[in-house]
């Protein structure tokens, strides 16, 4: 059996901690077999998960004879790892194990420094923190997991069983995965990765800057065709006035910041209303339904029709 170990430190989280253990349970044979075999190991017997302790059977020694090690997240992310923990790691990866992080994992993960040069995830919102602390691993927030081979990582929650999903179909093919997805009562593969989950603000101003009216006007008026000319004659300066304004207090060019309030709008109305596709587009501002597409893509990293699907249940009108 391919022996799976999860490490739990102290504050594990819950959800990193269970969704490999049922994820890999699920998975059968065709002939009905386990082929599986799930540890949980810890660094102590017992480790807070938050609203509850967990007993953990195995110690750090049997990650030594694990083929998969995965490293759930925990609440606080520590600056160093415990005592014997990477150097547990990174012996079996040296071994040839196969290690995977899960959420705020990666932090665990990236200390151990086997992520070094290596593109890695973690939940989007914890992605600007991992790049700051390991500038040596490049961490793209975009994706639903990253697999490099013998080290993966995945974003948060439900990416974890995503990630594990993949792994399943990597070791035993795309039925045992299917299985185990239909068990999970999860999609083999979801449509789009974590971009369409990430609140995309527009890029601010300075509260008393000059431009804050502009933006607000803009933000009101993104249905409308607006040009570069109508809106520097709107704040009355000339075009390239209001380029290096736009620069120097947004960080952006006027007309990409337009196109970000075109795509929240657009977000906005997929959630809140049954209208098509072709409506939203009209009333974001976009000249197309084609331009729509593509520049929501470009933004969100799924189509309209699947942010839809993600985020609202109801009929379509036009």
């Amino acid at each position: 059996m391919h022996t799976v170990a999860v490490l739990a430190l102290d504050g594990v989280v819950p959800f990193d901690l269970s969704a490999p253990i049922d994820t890999f349970g699920w998975a059968r044979l065709p002939d009905g077999r386990a082929p599986y075999r799930v540890r949980v190991c810890s660094v102590r017997e017992e480790v807070s998960a938050g609203a509850f302790t967990v007993r953990a059977p195995y110690g750090l020694d049997a990650l030594a004879d694990a083929d998969t090690i995965i490293l759930p997240g925990v609440a606080e992310p520590p600056g160093t790892l415990p005592p014997g923990v990477a150097e547990a790691l990174r012996a079996a990866a040296a071994g040839g194990t196969r290690i995977a992080s899960i959420c705020v994992g990666a932090f665990l993960f990236a200390a151990t420094g086997l992520l070094d040069g290596l593109r890695a995830t973690t939940h989007w919102i914890a992605a600007p923190e991992l790049a700051a602390r390991h500038p040596a691993v490049t961490v793209d927030p975009n994706v639903l997991y990253v697999d490099n081979g013998q080290f993966l990582t995945s974003a948060g929650a439900a990416a974890a069983m995503d990630m594990c999903l993949h792994m399943i179909r990597r070791d035993f093919g795309s039925a045992v995965a299917a299985h185990a997805a239909r068990m999970s009562v999860m999609p083999l593969e979801r449509e789009g990765g974590q971009a369409q989950f990430i609140v995309h603000d527009l890029p601010p101003a300075p509260a008393g800057a000059t431009l804050e009216p502009l933006l607000h006007w803009l933000e009101g008026h993104c249905d409308r065709d607006l040009t570069l000319d109508e809106i520097a004659a709107r704040a009355g300066m000339s075009s390239r006035t209001l380029n290096r304004r736009f620069r120097e207090q947004t960080g952006t060019t006027p007309l990409q910041w337009l196109h970000r309030a075109r795509v929240r709008r657009a977000q906005y109305l997929l959630e809140t209303t049954p209208y098509s596709v072709e409506r939203i587009a009209g009333q974001a501002g976009f000249g197309s339904p084609t331009a729509f597409r593509e520049r929501f893509r470009r933004v969100v990293g799924t189509s309209p029709q699947a942010y839809r699907r993600a985020f609202r249940a109801g009929e379509r009108v036009s």
